[in-house]
């Protein structure tokens, strides 16, 4: 508080400043508590990558995969008595010179195979050489130490496959890190 000596208006100023540090407080304490209540549902791929995207062609789709990506939101230290929580952006890359890719699904995992969300209510189609994203802010953590994502992708005809990686951005301790993760094919049907 301020010293009596101040002038009012100066107490009533350290008196509201005083209420917003117990707010920011409390905010942090709540986002520490449920790290979903920092969550803003934003626009989706469709909106944000619009320019990424094209019109979905018709089935039949004869080619289509899965690919399973590791995304470690959450890294164990320590022998697990520390836990650095990283962002993680996933990006898919039509490697397609001439051909549209259908992304059939963007699915986040935790580590016990729990499916924590899903970023895709349709399917959507890649430009040739174009990319999308998604994102999984460094306070979600709901995911663990096991997060991953699964792509379910498909296309008409012969197609080259999705490029698919996780970038893993942090900071722990005086260090900022930054690291890769790439997906690995774990279905293929089909290629004409």
């Amino acid at each position: 508080m301020c010293p009596k000596d101040i002038s009012p208006n100066l107490r009533l100023i350290d008196r509201v400043w005083a209420g917003r540090r117990v707010a920011v407080a409390f905010v942090t304490i709540l986002l520490w508590a449920d790290p979903g209540l920092g969550q803003v549902a934003g626009p989706g791929i469709e909106q944000t990558f619009a320019a990424s995207l094209t019109a979905v062609p018709p089935e039949p789709w004869n080619a289509s995969g899965s690919i399973y990506v590791p995304a470690y939101s959450s890294v164990s230290m320590s022998r697990g008595k520390v836990r650095a929580d990283f962002s993680v952006t996933l990006s898919i890359h039509n490697a397609s010179e001439s051909r549209p890719l259908v992304i059939r699904r963007v699915a986040y995992f935790d580590g016990s195979g729990k499916m924590v969300e899903s970023y895709l209510k349709t399917p959507v189609a890649l430009k040739p050489f174009a990319t999308i994203e998604a994102f999984v802010p460094n306070i979600d953590v709901r995911a663990g130490t096991g997060a991953n994502f699964v792509v379910d992708w498909a296309a008409v005809g012969e197609i080259a496959e999705p490029v698919t990686e996780a970038l893993m951005l942090g900071s722990f301790a005086s260090g900022h890190y930054a690291f890769i993760s790439q997906g690995r094919p774990i279905r293929v049907i089909g290629k004409d």
